[in-house]
């Protein structure tokens, strides 16, 4: 089952290692003050991210480079099926934690367990193999098990709900359904679809139209709704060309929302700059050239698809995070990839990353 070898793109291996150390870096930095105020130790969060998330991402994402490309296909199905279960999971009394309004999160005693940051994963994998058979079935059946297989998956996120990563999915998998060959005019369809769905998700939910009404105009907001952006634009602002220094972040203390997982990008550029946020946004930059890269080179369609869909998704998720930290998109509670708080997410990742890296093999 478990197949290693020496060559691989170990380009990529450093630049994910360099983003890892950046984000252990920075959180470093960040969840001091937080942590003192939460918990009353200072490195409570940063050894969180390491026990549960830097050790147990490395173990398996050593796990899935060596791992057979056919095993993960074959059992992709089942993969996808045991994340659902676990998706199902989070709505028992006694299993679900419900934070923030949401259920997510799975208490596992010792750890918990966010099953929709695996679910990224799974869903890359199904759809890898199952867009990899698609000479088995006609251009019309192929739209409409598609389109069922995401109407599945998306009654789950939104029943937690999960809206963001729900979004994520869509993106990814029509993103892949093109790739895969199929007529341009099926993923056209389903965009405006999804489009439409977007609207009426946002339509019957007020919280969700307040991120539209804050971006659009944060000034006038920005006490309430628009507070976190307009907190985060003044960290990424304050930080000049060359940052305050690692460690002289002001927002964090207290200011800025979510200053460990989805506004760390902001507390980064506070701390280290535009140099320092250059150089974080050129090494995704390198990665997510790799993947694709990785992809083109790909020796079948499987494999082809399963790069890709993992790069693009890694691509999405720090896009989502940068563009809305700085206002160029609405905020999405989305985390930045390899950097962000948050064990499930680093978890996931860190497999994908090893996934790719497996794909990358001669």
């Amino acid at each position: 089952m478990l197949k290693f070898s020496k060559s691989f793109d170990w380009f990529l291996l450093f630049i994910a290692f360099c983003i890892l150390s950046a984000g252990i870096l920075i959180l470093a930095s960040v969840s001091t003050a937080f942590s003192q105020e939460k918990v009353g130790n200072p490195y409570y969060f940063l050894k969180s991210q390491i026990v549960k998330g830097v050790i147990p991402g490395l173990i398996l994402a050593i796990f899935a480079f060596g791992i057979k490309l056919n095993f993960l296909k074959k059992f992709s199905l089942i993969l996808l099926i045991v994340n659902l279960i676990l998706m199902g999971l989070v709505f028992l009394p006694n299993l679900g934690i419900k934070r923030l309004g949401a259920v997510r999160w799975l208490d596992l005693g010792l750890i918990s367990l966010q099953p929709s940051e695996f679910l990224k994963l799974t869903s890359i994998l199904y759809f890898s193999a199952w867009l990899s058979n698609k000479e088995k079935r006609g251009e019309k059946e192929s739209l409409i098990a598609f389109l069922l297989i995401c109407v599945f998956i998306g009654v789950f996120l939104v029943l937690q709900p999960d809206i963001s990563t729900l979004g994520i999915i869509i993106m990814i998998s029509i993103l892949m359904y093109f790739v895969a060959g199929n007529p341009l005019w099926h993923s056209f369809l389903m965009i405006v679809g999804g489009g439409l769905l977007g609207l009426l998700i946002i339509r019957f939910k007020p919280y969700r139209l307040n991120r539209i009404l804050a971006f659009l105009n944060p000034e006038k907001y920005s006490t309430t709704i628009g507070y976190q952006i307009k907190q985060a634009l003044m960290a990424v602002g304050s930080g000049g060309l060359t940052g305050l220094g690692l460690g002289m972040s002001r927002q964090k203390f207290g200011f800025l929302p979510q200053s460990i997982s989805d506004s760390i990008f902001a507390i980064f550029a506070e701390e280290t700059g535009f140099i320092g946020c250059s150089i974080l946004i050129l090494l995704f930059l390198f990665l997510f050239w790799r993947g694709f890269r990785i992809a083109k080179n790909s020796k079948d369609e499987f494999s082809k698809l399963l790069a890709f869909g993992i790069t693009s998704w890694i691509m999405l998720q720090t896009l989502i995070n940068i563009g809305s930290i700085t206002k160029l998109l609405p905020l999405m509670g989305v985390p930045l990839p390899l950097v962000s708080y948050g064990g499930s997410a680093l978890v996931s990742e860190l497999i994908g990353v090893g996934i790719l890296l497996n794909v990358s093999k001669l």
